[in-house]
């Protein structure tokens, strides 16, 4: 009689319920599928929480930030013969994946969420990748990149050594869950962003795109921005010293996003990095048009300039203020349906169904 399988999953993303994204869907259904199958699933998180699904799974929380010395200590203690170990959200080729091979024979699979700076890393950095690559990546049998960029990026980070072990995976998105914009203004339309606020989601050069607009559009725009984080007190401090407080409202973050995205007729994503944009992908399957740029959101060329979006260079404000100015007064519009596209190429079920092959 063959032995069940055991997984261990390794994830350095807090549980919150104020924020519910795509990779929370993710581990529910994965969890949910693996014990259809009777393959059990270790989780660790750095948290433990009871909002949607996750009473369901068996979660071993760290209490600190990062799981891995969590995990190393649990395995010490428990002695489980896990026959795969996945790590999401975890830095890859660290001395934590050599330390896993000394006491396990589980196949490692590292899925890469994480996102490069825009101009790459300094040269010291990339040195220092490198020569992690050397040492650790033969502890990891098999990567995942999710867009060809991540696949691009992981090669560049660790050498071509790790061509052969990388496999794309997209993420995917619960669009049943997605209402969908049926009409939409054709001029003064609506607005917003949504996205954790730090420095590198570039929302500062859309107040300061703001606030060179003529004075008749700022006089009338109004922009929601949803999401929180650490840079939200410089954001509120810039829109206040640029007398914009009627164009921007701080919604801060909820957990119905996806019901959320059909009021507005454009997204508007400054980022200046991603490896999977979920805000992007959402906003055009609930037909709700695009405004990103070149090198953060539209990492995966979901993004066709003038055909289903429209695209800026990162940090151009001038240019993006013209975008907002076009947009506004109804020059530039975009009329093509972008739900069926998104759910042919990122739905949500494919992504467990890819997923769940590399264990079974």
């Amino acid at each position: 009689m063959t032995k069940p399988k055991k997984i261990a999953i390794l994830c350095n993303y807090e549980l919150l319920p104020e924020r519910v994204g795509g990779m929370d869907y993710f581990f529910w259904q994965f969890d949910s599928k693996c014990k259809a199958s009777n393959i059990q699933v270790d989780w660790f998180f750095p948290n433990i929480s009871n909002h949607g699904r996750y009473t369901d799974l068996t979660i071993y929380a760290s209490e600190t930030e990062r799981v891995e010395p969590h995990f190393l200590e649990f395995c010490e203690h428990n002695k489980i013969d896990y026959s795969y170990i996945i790590t999401h959200f975890v830095e890859l080729c660290t001395p934590f994946f050599k330390k896993v091979k000394q006491f396990s024979n589980a196949k490692i699979i590292a899925v890469d969420h994480n996102p490069r700076p825009l101009n790459g890393y300094p040269l010291a950095k990339k040195i220092k990748k490198r020569i992690k690559g050397l040492l650790y990546a033969q502890y990891i049998d098999t990567f995942i990149g999710v867009s060809d960029y991540t696949k691009k990026e992981l090669i560049k980070d660790f050498g071509s050594p790790i061509k052969n072990k990388i496999q794309l995976i997209y993420n995917g998105i619960d669009i049943d869950a997605i209402q969908v914009r049926a009409e939409r203004n054709q001029s003064k339309p609506s607005f917003l962003t949504a996205s954790h606020l730090r420095e590198s989601k570039g929302i500062q050069d859309l107040i300061q795109a703001v606030y060179v607009l003529p004075e008749e559009i700022k006089a009338e725009i109004v922009i929601d921005l949803y999401g929180d984080g650490p840079f939200r007190n410089q954001l509120e401090d810039q829109v206040t010293s640029l007398a914009l407080g009627n164009c921007f409202n701080f919604m801060g973050s909820i957990s119905n996003l996806k019901t959320i995205y059909c009021e507005y007729d454009y997204l508007i994503h400054p980022s200046y990095e991603e490896t999977f944009c979920y805000t992007v992908v959402e906003a055009l399957a609930a037909n709700t048009k695009v405004i990103t740029t070149n090198e953060g959101g539209n990492v995966l060329g979901i993004i066709k300039h003038l055909d289903n979006g429209f695209l800026f260079e990162a940090k151009n404000i001038a240019q993006l203020s013209s975008l907002i100015t076009q947009i506004w007064i109804g020059k530039l519009k975009i009329t093509k349906e972008t739900r069926t596209d998104i759910e042919k190429r990122f739905s949500l079920q494919k992504m467990v169904d890819n997923h769940y092959k590399l264990i079974h």
